[in-house]
């Protein structure tokens, strides 16, 4: 994790069983975390970050729970930055940039047209022994 990352200083780790109802639990996980950092749910970047963090869960659910039948979704926010993960253990990486070629149809296309759209970051981190991943967003607020 880069330093700007661990430097943030609100953090809330969340693991859940790679099933549909994970999605629902993050994003409301999601508002609660960020209510009490201080973050009101009318900003202007909560919304699509909450479409962003369902979409990440719901691409772990669908396409890494046989291997993976857990998920954690990691969130972090600090001065001007919102910034969270989706982590599986599944051991593909998708291509992000790769994902604007699919003219906007898949999940993964919507994650990096809104987060390029909100001048934010995405980056994938394959774990160290290549069996999982996580995908960042970061997004300023």
């Amino acid at each position: 994790m880069s330093s700007r990352l661990e430097a943030l200083p609100h953090r809330h780790v969340l693991t859940l069983p790679a099933a549909p109802a994970a999605v629902r639990t993050a994003r409301v996980t999601a508002e609660r975390a960020l209510v009490e950092w201080g973050v009101g749910l009318r900003h202007p970047a909560v919304d699509p970050a909450l479409l962003i963090l369902g979409e990440l869960v719901t691409n772990s659910v669908r396409h890494a729970a046989a291997l993976s039948p857990r998920l954690t979704v990691i969130y972090a926010a600090g001065e001007g930055c919102l910034a969270f993960a989706v982590h599986d253990r599944h051991p593909y990486v998708p291509p992000l940039y790769g994902a604007l070629a699919d003219t906007g149809t898949s999940g993964l296309a919507v994650v990096m047209e809104l987060t390029l759209a909100l001048s934010g970051t995405a980056v994938v981190r394959p774990d160290a022994d290549g069996q999982g991943k996580s995908i960042w967003i970061t997004l300023p607020l």
